[in-house]
Formats: C-alpha cells, sequence, structure tokens
C-alpha cells in the first residue's frame, strides 16, 4: 500500500466520485455526470495550489483519499496567519476500511498543513470518522455564530 501526496489528478477523479456516490446514492445520474466532466478542470486549476490531495494506492489503484483545501483570509486573532483548511473526502473504498488507511492519510494531511503554516483545519465528521477524529486531536467546534448558507 502505498500512501502519498498526489502531483498529478491520475486516480483523483475515480475515487472522488466513489466516495460521492456513496455519501450520496440519490444523487442523478446526470448529476454525477455533471461532477466527473467538472472534476479534471478543479484539478489542473487548483492542485498543488490551494488543493491538496492524499492517496492511499494499492496496484495503481486508489483505494482511499484524503482532500485539504486551503483558504487565505484576513488575519484575525482566530487565525493570525490568514489560512485555514478544510478537509473533505476521507474515504477508503469499503473492501479496504479497518486497516488503518484513514488514519495514515490523515496523519499526512496533518503534517503538510502544519508544514504550511495553517492556523488550524477543520472538517465535518460523519459518525464513522468522528472517532479516529478525535484520536487524532480534532475538537468539537463550539461557536457562538451559527452555519448558514444561501443555495442558488
Amino acid at each position: 500500500m502505498n500512501i502519498f501526496r498526489a502531483q498529478d489528478s491520475a486516480g483523483l477523479t475515480d475515487i472522488r466520485m466513489a466516495y460521492l456516490l456513496e455519501d450520496f446514492p440519490e444523487m442523478s445520474a446526470e448529476t454525477a455526470e455533471h461532477i466527473r466532466a467538472g472534476l479534471p478542470k478543479y484539478y489542473a486549476e487548483h492542485l498543488e495550489r490551494d488543493f491538496f490531495a492524499y492517496i492511499a494506492e494499492e496496484d495503481e489503484k486508489a483505494v482511499g483519499s484524503a482532500f485539504l483545501v486551503v483558504k487565505a483570509m484576513p488575519p484575525n486573532s482566530n487565525f493570525p496567519n490568514g489560512r485555514i483548511g478544510d478537509v473533505l473526502n476521507v474515504y477508503v473504498r469499503p473492501e479496504y476500511r479497518r486497516q488503518g488507511i484513514a488514519k495514515a492519510l490523515m496523519e499526512l494531511l496533518i503534517a503538510d498543513a502544519k508544514a504550511l503554516e495553517l492556523d488550524y483545519i477543520e472538517l465535518k465528521a460523519s459518525a464513522d470518522g468522528y472517532p479516529l477524529y478525535k484520536k487524532l486531536g480534532f475538537k468539537d467546534s463550539v461557536s457562538s455564530f451559527r452555519p448558514m448558507k444561501l443555495i442558488f
């Protein structure tokens, strides 16, 4: 099993789609195809700039992933360097789970986040992933602000 930071987009579309199709089983084929078609452009524009992909590979097939999106913002007391990270797509194909792959991917991602001098990284934990993230040092977020979004 090889675990590494991806330098090119090989395998990223397939592992992203595997994650999305498992996480959103109600996704239509049309939506899935639209997303699949847009991913190569996203990777070409962002990979190794403000998007970092960590891949577990066996026999040249991506079997696990973790993505880090870096956001630059005006610094404040919560993020004095003005750089934070969002962790996305922590995923291991079902037949490879419970082998420490997600932990190894996250450890590499966390080391890189520190090297990139991010103030912090955050994620939205699934019930399955929550115990791992706690073991890695993530804390539950508490805020007086309420998350909101406007969908177009």
